[in-house]
């Protein structure tokens, strides 16, 4: 019996909420006396694999097929199901990003699996029940979920679990699954990979966001440069990314991309209800709004009233001098 964890990577790298999974399936795994198995693309470069066996991984098996390559959620599905049952896998785990949400219920249709979404907190196995606790209502409560089935599948919120790495090794093996019955339905005719160099959003530490106060696509500069200072990814709200101020993929929000930062700076929006609900799970949040009224000051933890083309500008020398300093 094994934990089986999906992993990905990203730029010859492990992502950072596949690091994060795995540490979880490991403190699951330590519970229950048992070990776990990661599972990862076979394109995955093989010094990159090593970080899987530090996040707490046993085994790591990879997988080479076109019909994995081509990120096929039915045909991953199909793969994990084959490598739960060879493995005696009765939890598996994966992040709470795009392929997750797409993977497992379909997997976990086709094991007659219980399903847990979004999870925040190491399950708790004590006294033989097995329970996952949630954040529910956008944020606003929390559930606790027992867990009956045989097979159970938990989807795991990034930014959830903190990333520890030990000097722990992973024994590394390939796996080829069976899909000769698997039909294809879905042909991937191009994958545009995004052209910015920061890190990915729902696995960045710091984000630093702006609204529609920021009057004009023209003074995103300020954002950038703050965002660059502290080494931080930017993002917009919605009205931002429906004028084509910004690209879609840096919306955040109910409609956009859930985040669960460390550090959330809003410029400029004034915390709607839908904005919320993707960002109320940051550690802390800042907001500079010149309305004191807006909503999002009754959220945030810390709160600047005033202009933004004069407040940011000085928060981000601030920054500059602060980290010059410490060298």
């Amino acid at each position: 019996m094994s934990v089986l964890v999906y992993t990905e990577s990203n730029n010859g790298k492990i992502r950072k909420d596949s690091l994060e999974v795995t540490n979880y399936a490991a403190a699951i795994a330590n519970a229950m006396g048992t070990s776990v198995v990661a599972v990862i693309d076979g394109n995955t470069p093989q010094e990159a694999l090593a970080q899987l066996g530090k996040a707490g991984a046993k085994k790591v098996l990879t997988v080479s097929d076109e019909k994995i390559g081509a990120g096929i959620a039915r045909a991953w599905a199909i793969t994990l199901e084959q490598i739960a049952n060879a493995e005696s896998c009765e939890v598996i785990i994966f992040s709470h990003n795009l392929p997750g949400r797409d993977i497992a219920p379909r997997l976990a249709a086709r094991m007659k699996a219980g399903v847990v979404a979004g999870a925040v907190e190491i399950p708790k196995t004590d006294g033989g029940k097995f329970t996952v606790r949630k954040t529910s209502y956008s944020g606003k409560a929390t559930a606790v979920y027992t867990m009956n089935s045989a097979k159970k599948i938990i989807t795991v919120l990034p930014n959830s679990i903190p990333v520890k790495l030990t000097d722990s090794t992973a024994e590394i093996s390939s796996f080829k699954p069976d899909l000769s019955s698997f039909t294809n339905r879905v042909t991937v005719k191009e994958v545009k990979k995004e052209s910015s160099t920061t890190v990915p959003l729902p696995e960045a530490d710091l984000v630093v966001s702006g609204g529609r106060g920021m009057k004009d696509p023209k003074n995103w500069g300020i954002i950038e440069d703050l965002a660059k200072a502290l080494g931080a990814a930017t993002a917009c709200s919605r009205p931002v990314a429906d004028m084509n101020w910004r690209p879609h993929h840096e919306h955040v929000g109910q409609t956009g991309l859930a985040i669960r930062p460390n550090l959330y700076i809003a410029i400029g929006i004034s915390g709607a209800i839908q904005h919320l609900a993707g960002v109320n799970g940051s550690k802390t949040m800042v907001v500079i709004n010149t309305d004191k009224e807006a909503p999002f000051f009754k959220a945030a933890d810390y709160g600047v009233v005033g202009d933004a083309f004069e407040v940011v500008p000085r928060l981000t020398e601030a920054v500059k001098k602060f980290k010059a300093a410490q060298h």
